[in-house]
């Protein structure tokens, strides 16, 4: 069995392109713990139902395309907007969803070789992977990077409201009262800022190699 790979950081620091490089290049599976809970915030969007309702009936599934579906919808590019970012990390805020999800995720783990990404992997979801990594970026380049990536879908953006959308997720992260985002103790610390996609996929190659 291979080892579990924890990789938590702030929005917009390069988790999910990394992680699911890495798990590439290692036939690991890569679980994209972000998407779960901005399918939760999408659902809950589009329904009249309470958030507890959609909690209990909603089907999340994760192929290893790295595609989201929802109750059998392919649902990757509409949980990938500002608005829906806002929600995942509202609904995140209710220790109901998190429980749900938490349990979820660590089912996906147990059969190992996985690389998992979000927000509380190595502090709640998975506390005793094999390597934890903390994954960060000034918010500058994070919201650079975030603003390059929805303009190459096409999409109508302006820098300085996702500047904005991602100072005010990281302080809803940071200062939720359930698993909020921090440096897991035993996380190794990596800022993306002045790096490229290869150079931190090469860092935490390494590291697995050694861990």
């Amino acid at each position: 069995m291979g080892k579990v790979i924890a990789v938590d950081g702030p929005a917009g620091a390069g988790k999910s392109t990394v992680s699911k490089i890495v798990a590439n290049k290692l036939g690991y599976t890569y679980i994209d713990t972000g998407a779960m809970y901005r399918a939760v915030g999408l659902k809950y969007s589009e329904t009249c139902e309470d958030l507890i309702d959609v909690v209990e009936k909603i089907d999340i599934e994760l192929d290893d395309k790295a595609r989201v579906f929802v109750d059998g919808q392919d649902v990757t590019a509409k949980i990938r907007t500002p608005e829906i970012s806002k929600l995942a990390s509202d609904v995140s805020k209710f220790g109901f969803v998190r429980k749900k999800l938490t349990e979820l995720q660590r089912k996906m783990a147990e059969r190992g070789s996985v690389i998992m990404d979000g927000r509380d992997i190595g502090t709640q979801v998975l506390p005793n992977a094999d390597l934890k990594i903390f994954l960060t970026a000034s918010l500058e380049e994070r919201a650079r990077r975030r603003f390059e990536e929805l303009k190459a879908k096409e999409q109508i953006v302006n820098f300085d409201a996702i500047k904005t959308e991602i100072a005010l997720r990281d302080k809803q992260d940071s200062e939720r009262e359930i698993a909020p985002l921090k440096q897991a103790d035993d996380a190794i610390l990596i800022d993306s800022t002045h790096l490229t996609i290869d150079e931190v996929v090469a860092q935490i190659l390494s590291l697995c190699s050694t861990h």
